[in-house]
């Protein structure tokens, strides 16, 4: 060997998962030698070769020196380190020295049996090696992965759902009474800032109600009080809700598993899980809830309407209402790396459910005619409805990347269709006093389907115009559709049921909105602003098919029409922000922003269903028009404390707003009061609001949120039946939510909210119809020009107790109302009616939790980012360089 050691040995070997047994892809395999050091006259430990493990966890190094002793050092991201002494077998070497050189001949062209010896020393297999998991290592990452409760954005606050623990096993109506700036009563109905909000679900408009969105699959809410150009304009008087539904893009496979039960025995299951490999990103979730709701409501109603054929009469019920039914909810789909700047993501949504109301009415009727003694009667009415409901979605996604840092083309398509059904059985036992004899009995029959459709095309185009500007772009269009069905029958003498067609509606509706915005922002020093410009047009078509009457009493078919087109109209919005230094923010805008009238605003049929409870649309309805402006403090403190505080006006034209009208029942031939609605000249909301997220200590973090603010409906003068509005009134509205950190497995919730005397909230709809109320568990918003809402408030509280090692199980115990103090109580008002209505919903309602957490991530993508130098050491090393 002429006195030099050859470099020939070999190493090589597989790592893998103790548990598992699977290979390990990305771990990283040193092999150490310690050398003599002339300049300390010492031992020093030198990397003589390396490398990073491949998808299947095997590894291989060469060209080694076959003399000395090594230590092999494996460490991977979440595994305890591995270290073990390895060697060359020398003896073997020796024994083949006399067979001649390894890999020698015997002179017939093989290989001699001490040259195979040879090879065998210098080329060692060190088998499986097992590397097991350091908890410890593991629980610090989920640790640093930890969010706040609140975050500051930009343009929105971001409510992480994930923190907050007592909305668990529940809806996201649920998760909506802790999210700052906005109430929810009661039945479901949900306000921002006083009006109902536009809901989105990860970004678009839906068809979705907060009740068919399950807590358990929601990540975040972002509450956008001021959207800018790049937002539909539509939702004017308020704001948007986005809903961002859990997708985890982290690398491996993660979910969780839960379920959980009330104190009605009704329960609830579910589940996701994400899975990240190569290319693919792939998300499922599902979800089944049941659900028992019980209300209770009293209403105390005098009218007094002049003419000669009226009398004034005086209406007092009392329901009793409980709810029961269930829905399921599923969703899934994946995003699709076709290359490093391009992106195609397909996803899908699944939603069905069934709801049985129950409303068992005691009516206690008083009519007092001029001169004659009191009319009275007692109606015992029993309402039973069996319905169901049914949503599907698809959304198309496709996502561009330029060379250039920060440009970006994005386009998508969304399409959602739904469907319900429902029976509804309606019998009267009419007395002239309670507990006499019958004097008559009235049965009616409800039956109705309905179906939408919604479709949206979206694209969007973001260009960089320097270091700190930016244009961006896009384009949308929106149409959707909707038809319905709604026979009413009564029981006629035969015992059979008849079609009332005077009664009895059926229509198609469908309206379009096509929009385009642009907008350029740009930074001066420590001066930010953005101006966008959109413009939308829409219109709508509709038909009703009804029933009428022709000239000798026999019932005969006919179609209505009806339809509007509504111009360009154009929506500026500016932002400017200042930084004033010391992590403290500035920030002033302005929006122009759109309500159109919804469906159920513009359908002129009148509903005589409930005969106490009449409604009739107004096809002459225009879109009301909003100027909103905003002022915000923002302050950063040390420990992520935060502080904000705004101060904003909105000025609407045309409000549209309920307007009670006199009508006659084409059945009874009775006069009836019917609910319709108004543009009214005008209103305007003004307000002040505080947030506030701070870390009292270590264990005990409060969030607060206080809006104080004023409004004014200014009407117009319908003669006979003129609204008499409310009067400039001051309202506020508070919340607070603590959260004690108890001990590392147990954690407190404690929160509360509390209204005062509040106007009722302009009867303006939303995109999506309206404030996300509980369709089949709850009601909805009832706008009003004329009443008020009086003060109500409540607390609530949960408890999480974490367990298992990683603390990845919990068990979560919550109650709402535990007070018993939430109520809905509405005074309503005119120049011919007054009313109280007082209705209370599922006090001190206990929920039981549990929640179970798995994954693995990747450690390649983690070891490939955090040993980036260690790794160009080892190929420094391979390449023939070398380390001293």
């Amino acid at each position: 060997m002429g006195g030099q050691i050859p470099s020939i040995g070999h190493f090589y070997g597989k790592v893998v998962d103790s548990k598992t047994g699977k290979g390990m892809d990305g771990a990283s395999v040193q092999l150490i030698q310690s050398k003599y050091n002339p300049a300390t006259h010492g031992q020093k430990d030198t990397v003589i070769s390396g490398m990073i493990t491949g998808r299947h966890g095997d590894f291989s190094l060469e060209n080694l020196p076959i003399l000395g002793n090594f230590r092999l050092r494996i460490t991977a991201i979440g595994y305890t380190a591995y270290e073990q002494k390895v060697a060359f077998d020398l003896k073997g070497l020796r024994g083949a020295a006399g067979g001649g050189a390894p890999g020698g001949g015997n002179g017939d062209g093989q290989p001699n049996m001490a040259g195979l010896q040879a090879l065998n020393a210098v080329d060692k297999d060190l088998g499986n090696i097992k590397l097991t998991e350091d908890a410890q290592n593991l629980e610090q990452v989920t640790v640093t992965a930890s969010k706040p409760l609140i975050q500051m954005g930009v343009d929105r606050k971001i409510y992480n759902v994930e923190k907050d623990i007592s909305a668990a096993g529940g809806s996201a109506t649920d998760v909506m009474r802790n999210v700052p700036s906005v109430q929810v009563d009661i039945d479901g109905n949900v306000t921002l800032r006083n009006s109902p909000p536009t809901i989105f679900v990860d970004g678009r408009p839906t068809t979705l109600t907060l009740d068919q969105i399950p807590a358990d699959a929601i990540q975040s809410v972002e509450i956008i009080t001021n959207p800018g150009a790049k937002y539909d304009a539509s939702g004017g008087t308020s704001g948007i809700l986005n809903i961002v539904l859990k997708k985890n893009r982290k690398a491996g496979y993660n979910g969780n598993l839960r379920a959980g039960i009330d104190q009605r025995g009704k329960f609830n299951a579910g589940g996701d899980i994400n899975v990240k490999q190569g290319k693919i990103n792939f998300f499922l979730s599902g979800n089944y809830n049941q659900r028992k709701s019980i209300a209770t409501a009293d209403y105390n109603r005098y009218t007094h309407i002049a003419g000669a054929n009226n009398a004034p009469d005086s209406l007092i019920e009392h329901d009793y209402n409980p709810n029961k039914g269930y829905f399921a909810f599923g969703r899934g789909g994946f995003d699709l790396l076709l290359d490093n700047r391009n992106t195609l993501t397909i996803a899908g949504n699944i939603v069905h459910g069934t709801f049985e109301p129950y409303n068992n009415s005691d009516l206690y009727t008083d009519v007092f005619p001029p001169g004659q003694p009191t009319i009275y009667s007692y109606t015992q009415r029993l309402s039973t409805t069996n319905a169901q409901f049914n949503n599907h979605g698809a959304m198309l996604s496709f996502k561009h990347t330029f060379p250039r840092s920060g440009e970006e083309w994005t386009a998508d398509v969304n399409y959602s269709q739904g469907s319900n059904d429902n029976l509804n059985l309606i019998t009267s036992n009419i007395y002239n006093v309670k507990g006499g004899p019958l004097s008559g009995v009235f049965e009616q029959q409800q039956v109705g389907n309905g179906n939408n459709k919604f479709f949206t095309a979206q694209t969007d185009y973001t260009l960089p115009m320097g270091e700190k500007s930016k244009l961006e772009a896009g384009a949308r269009a929106q149409i959707r559709h909707n038809s319905s069905i709604n026979d009413i029958d009564t029981l006629g003498n035969d015992n059979q049921f008849h079609v009332e067609g005077l009664l009895s509606s059926q229509y198609t509706f469908t309206d379009r909105v096509f929009a385009g915005y642009v907008t350029y922002g740009n930074a001066i020093k420590d001066f930010t602003y953005q101006l966008g410009l959109r413009g939308e047009s829409s219109n709508y078509s509709g038909t009703e098919h009804y029933t009428a009457l022709d000239s000798i009493g026999h019932q005969t078919g006919a179609i209505g029409n009806f339809s509007n087109q509504f111009p360009l109209s154009l929506f500026p919005s500016v932002f400017l922000t200042q930084k004033l230094g010391g992590n403290q923010d500035l920030s002033l805008n302005y929006t122009r922003r759109i309500d159109r009238p919804n469906f159920f605003q513009l359908f002129p049929f009148t509903d005589y269903s409930d005969s106490l409870n009449v409604s009739r649309g107004n096809p002459d309805l225009k879109p009301q028009f909003t100027n909103s402006f905003e002022l915000a403090y923002q302050k950063t403190f040390p420990g992520n404390n935060t502080f904000l505080a705004s101060t904003y006006y909105k000025y609407t034209t045309d409000l549209i707003t309920r307007n009670p009208v006199f009508g006659t029942n084409p059945v009874s031939n009775k006069p009836v009061l019917i609910s319709s609605f108004i543009n009214a000249r005008s209103s305007f909301v003004g307000g002040f609001e505080l947030i506030g997220r701070n870390a009292i200590t270590k264990w005990w973090d409060i969030t607060s949120n206080i809006n104080i603010f004023t409004s004014k409906i200014n009407t117009i003068d319908t003669g006979l039946f003129a609204v008499q509005p409310v009067g400039e009134t001051w309202s506020w509205y508070g919340k607070i939510n603590n959260s004690f950190k108890l001990t590392k497995a147990l954690t407190l919730q404690l929160s509360g909210d509390y209204t005062s005397k509040t106007v009722l909230p302009p009867g303006g709809s939303a995109s999506n119809g309206g404030g996300g109320g509980g369709r089949g568990f709850g009601g909805q918003v009832s706008g009003n020009a004329n009443g008020y809402s009086r003060p109500s408030g409540g607390a609530d509280a949960a408890l999480r107790y974490e367990f298992l090692k990683n603390r990845v199980a919990s068990l979560t115990l919550s109650v709402s109302d535990i007070f018993r103090t939430r109520v809905n109580s509405v005074y309503t008002y005119a120049s011919y009616y007054e009313q109280d209505a007082v209705r209370r919903r599922d006090p001190q309602f206990f929920r039981l939790q549990f929640n179970y957490r798995f994954g693995k991530f990747d450690v390649a993508l983690f070891k490939r980012k955090n040993i980036k130098g260690e790794q160009n050491a080892i190929e420094g090393i391979q390449g023939g360089g070398s380390q001293q």
